[in-house]
């Protein structure tokens, strides 16, 4: 099938318009210079990870921050390069699709050819994901290539894989593939665990002294790619749009027959932005979060029981209808359904057959086992993934909690305490009809951004870095363009080798899939309106994703009402340093000294504490 690839799309009138539209650039990737500022190098997010990070990484530690300046811009120790010489990149897409990928090639290839006047730089995509990479299956990216993928949905331009680059003969591959086609380059595009093997290639590579830089693209729809540094992912604002709109005919429909719950299953792994995102946008009558089941430790029964209530209170109001929505990731965060889970995991990595797993289970897990209905227990029993998580795309946990409310409001409503109708429910999976969608014109213009940035991280000689974009609430001509170190977003987590064992192994180190913030604005905004959506049915439709005129520029709600832009604070911060530096030289008179001292002395106590704090509540959590 390698031959499929990067053959010419037939192209329906809306994707031929779509191919025709060109994203903006932020005018500090405009010209044909690189314009870099450098800052502070960066430490680890969590202190305590900080020997173990460390070691894994001597190399590649403790870089600075780069951030990329607009022509206009005086700063004195700005590093202007101007010699722009031919180079040959490769780029390749690991983990799963998202809406907009085609575009960080784009954006690449533009760079390369057209920005930098340089038609002797070489951009090669490796077919088929990793593998092509190990392989050396590659193909030229040149303007007829990309002719029918920009702003196109999908990873069909080079295809995909979801597997790691990670044991030794796998970054040995990828090591002698970027050596024997004289790569200067490497571009991954993935998510938290491409990116997270993206700074491990590039340690390996400075390591082993090969000249290849390694870059990484935050590209994944489950929105969980976000730290200090990456404030969103390429793809996570199409999956929701086009997840909300299905969401809110269903909203519709559950309202104009007044008979039906919607028990209504989104992908997006374990973490559960997707859901928040959609909730925000549909504003469908329930979401149970991930995290918020986490946090409280809710068994299977709580969260049953929490939905027979609302469907109970909304009886009360002549209301027999509703819309649900159930977090793809929420079964691994039910404590009684994880340990489950984990003893299964371990019995199949001993090679248990999978029939004969049920007689091997602790007494708790096997009765839990026993309880659950057949359709469920064939699928906790599917293989994990290869980070050991299981395969949750597959765990039909709406059918699940659906059966569960059913059997008890039946109970409820023989036993006369329930006086509503009969329950009924219609259960959906919201995710492959999303993730290959258009990409709407945020993820366009985002992703041929992030192409561009890449190249100007390697014009710029920095490997082990990450392409960021920071303040992108506002207007593309007020994006602020940067690179961050990976090592700088990676902390090490403790293992239990088994959901009964006291023993813990320690984790390499990566980056890890952020949680909703449960203390952060977008949750605070669901809590306010959380009664209200349950009870008045202020359903709302987004509509289908727009181009043009009304809510062509809206972006996720979740990205909107945060306050971020930590690149920008960082610069800031330099500057008012700086400044100090300025004002208080030898030769200031004793006054302008006493008081530096005197408010150095106090910051230093306060940020001290603060950080103490911080990472204890991290290592607690």
């Amino acid at each position: 099938m390698d031959s499929d690839f990067g053959i010419p799309r037939e192209l329906s009138p809306l994707q031929q318009l779509r191919s025709q539209y060109q994203p903006e650039l932020p005018p500090c990737l405009q010209g044909t210079t690189v314009r870099v500022e450098f800052g502070d190098g960066t430490t680890v997010a969590e202190a305590s990870d900080s020997h173990i990070i460390a070691r894994a990484f001597p190399h590649t530690l403790g870089q600075p921050l780069a951030h990329f300046l607009r022509e206009a811009a005086k700063v004195s120790d700005a590093h202007i390069i101007t010699q722009l010489p031919s180079i040959r990149v490769g780029i390749v897409f690991c983990g799963r699709q998202a809406p907009g990928g085609h575009n960080v090639i784009w954006g690449l290839y533009e760079a390369l050819k057209v920005q930098v006047h340089n038609a002797k730089s070489t951009l090669l995509g490796f077919l088929g994901g990793s593998e092509g990479l190990f392989a050396q299956k590659t193909l030229e990216i040149t303007d007829d290539t990309l002719q029918t993928y920009k702003n196109q949905g999908g990873f069909d331009l080079l295809g995909r894989t979801k597997d790691q680059i990670k044991t030794t003969e796998q970054v040995n591959a990828a090591l002698k593939a970027c050596s024997d086609l004289k790569l200067d380059g490497l571009v991954i595009i993935g998510g938290v665990t491409s990116n997270t093997d993206a700074a491990h290639l590039a340690e390996f590579f400075a390591e082993a002294k090969c000249s290849t830089k390694v870059v990484g693209v935050p590209v994944t729809t489950n929105g969980d790619l976000k730290n200090q540094f990456v404030e969103a992912n390429v793809g996570f604002d199409t999956i929701c749009k086009v997840n909300s709109q299905l969401i809110s005919n269903a909203c519709t429909d559950a309202l104009s027959a007044e008979k039906y719950y919607y028990f209504i299953r989104l992908m997006g792994r374990k973490h559960s932005h997707v859901a928040l995102e959609c909730t925000l946008q549909s504003h469908p009558n329930m979401v149970i979060l991930g995290e918020e089941v986490a946090a409280s430790k809710l068994t299977i029964f709580d969260i049953s029981k929490q939905i027979c209530d609302a469907v109970q209170a909304r009886a009360g109001q002549d209301k027999n209808h509703g819309v649900i929505l159930i977090p793809e990731g929420i079964i691994e965060s039910i404590p009684e359904v994880y340990a489950l889970l984990k003893e299964i995991h371990g019995l199949l990595r001993e090679g248990v057959a999978a029939d004969k797993i049920s007689t091997q289970l602790s007494p708790w897990s096997s009765a839990l086992f026993e309880f659950l209905p057949p359709f469920i227990k064939k699928q906790l029993l599917l293989h994990p993934e290869s980070d050991d998580s299981a395969q949750l795309s597959q765990i039909e946990t709406e059918k699940l909690l659906a059966y569960l409310v059913e059997t008890e409001m039946n109970k409820r409503l023989k036993e006369g305490t329930y006086q509503g109708k009969k329950f009924n429910a219609i259960c959906h999976f919201f995710g492959y009809q999303a993730r290959g969608s258009l990409p709407s014109k945020f993820d366009c213009d985002y992703a041929y951004v992030l192409g561009h940035i890449c190249y100007h991280i390697l014009a710029a000689g920095l490997n082990g870095y990450m392409a960021t974009v920071s303040n992108l609430k506002s207007p593309v001509n007020k994006w602020k363009c940067g690179a961050a170190p990976i090592t700088a977003m990676m902390t090490v987590k403790n293992w239990s080798q088994n959901a009964s064992s006291t023993s813990t192994s320690i984790g390499r180190p990566a980056i890890h899939p952020a949680m909703v913030d449960l203390k952060g604005k977008a949750y605070e905004l669901l809590r306010q309106n959380a009664d209200k959506f349950l009870m008045e049915d202020l359903y709302r439709n987004p509509g289908p994703l727009q181009y043009d005129g009304p809510g062509a520029d809206a972006k996720a709600m979740s990205l909107c009402v945060e306050d971020q832009d930590y690149m920008g604070r960082i610069k800031q911060l330099q500057e008012y340093l700086d400044q100090v530096r300025t004002i208080v030289k030898p030769g200031c008179s004793q006054d302008v000294l006493k008081a530096a001292l005197s408010v150095m002395a106090s910051v230093t106590d306060v940020l001290t504490t603060i950080s103490s704090s911080s990472n204890a509540g991290q290592q607690f959590a």
